[in-house]
């Protein structure tokens, strides 16, 4: 069996590299040609997973026909804002696992990434792979877990075949929604638990923080047909807990950066995505929109999009109605 996985930024390279451990052949697309080439040269990511060589099975290219061909099925890892355009121009596949955290806001609409896929490509059979999973521990072989989700179970078990290892725990869940609205949403949480850090507000104030944004996660991932338990395993609290306390955490850094005075225009500058930033801007128009409400969302779409002096944000929060818990 032969996998493809489309971007190859640090999550797409180190699933390369689990894929290929196991003998797996894989076609590692590449955006940029140079990237490509300096992969083949040097046997590893310098741009975004220094110090890990890529496996003799992993074949990095810059031509999407031939990462693709001979492909069982293809491995999504494109940042989510230039998802719809990216899979447009791309060969299809015979079926998809996204690899991408993110929401895609498009006319006013909220998209999940695996919704994009099935719309642009036409497959019938989508997964979605998210957990606690940083890509600089997962690509050097320590232990962790995740979660691969689909409607459709054959290929979720065929999935979770593919990518499990000694090291690697891959679990099965048919709650697509949750799975990948967990992985999407905690991104918002860690930019501000990264902002809690970066103003020295104390343990206190980020376990607080993230135990109130697992409720907004949860408030959210409801009303658009998640089940609530999901919330509660490795892609929902799980992936929370990873992506806002650790310093591998893009998101998290960024949140402590821009509170710091690092500007959002220096940060989109950067070639590391950071999935958060465009996830918070979608959920904060889709809930004005809406009239539902998400605190924590709207604090940080203040600071980050509106400049709003973090501490007064912080002051309205605490400052909110008192109500149970």
């Amino acid at each position: 069996m032969k996998v493809a996985v489309l971007g190859a930024g640090a999550w797409g390279t180190a699933l390369a590299v689990v894929l290929a451990s196991k003998g797996v052949p894989v076609g590692l697309w590449a955006r940029r040609e140079a990237l490509a080439e300096a992969m083949l040269a040097a046997r590893e990511n310098r741009d975004y997973l220094p110090g890990v060589a890529l496996p003799p099975y992993i074949q990095p290219t810059a031509d999407a026909g031939e990462a693709l061909e001979g492909a069982a099925f293809a491995v999504v890892a494109v940042p989510s804002k230039a998802l719809r355009a990216v899979l447009a121009d791309l060969p299809a596949a015979p079926a998809y696992v996204s690899a991408t955290k993110g929401l895609v806001a498009e006319g006013g609409a909220l998209r999940r990434v695996s919704e994009v896929i099935r719309e642009v490509t036409g497959a019938r059979r989508v997964a979605v792979l998210s957990g606690p999973n940083h890509a600089e521990e997962v690509a050097r072989f320590l232990p962790a877990a995740t979660v691969v989700a689909s409607s459709d179970e054959g290929f979720a078990r065929e999935v979770q075949a593919a990518f499990t290892t000694p090291w690697f725990r891959v679990y099965t869940s048919r709650d697509l929604v949750g799975v990948e609205l967990g992985g999407a949403l905690k991104n918002v949480i860690a930019l501000a638990a990264g902002m809690v850090d970066g103003l020295r507000l104390g343990d206190n104030a980020r376990a607080a923080l993230i135990t109130r944004g697992l409720r907004e996660i949860v408030r959210f991932g409801v009303t658009q047909g998640a089940r609530e338990q999901t919330f509660y395993g490795l892609s929902g609290v799980g992936d929370l807990i990873a992506t806002a306390t650790s310093l591998h955490s893009r998101n998290r850094s960024a949140g402590e950066r821009l509170v710091r005075g690092l500007t959002l225009e220096a940060l989109e500058r950067e070639r590391q995505v950071v999935e958060g930033v465009y996830t918070v801007r979608a959920l904060y128009d889709w809930s004005r929109a809406r009239g539902v409400e998400l605190p924590i969302t709207e604090a940080v779409y203040r600071v980050v999009y509106e400049k709003e002096d973090p501490i007064r944000a912080l002051s309205a929060l605490m400052g909110r109605e008192l109500k149970p818990e």
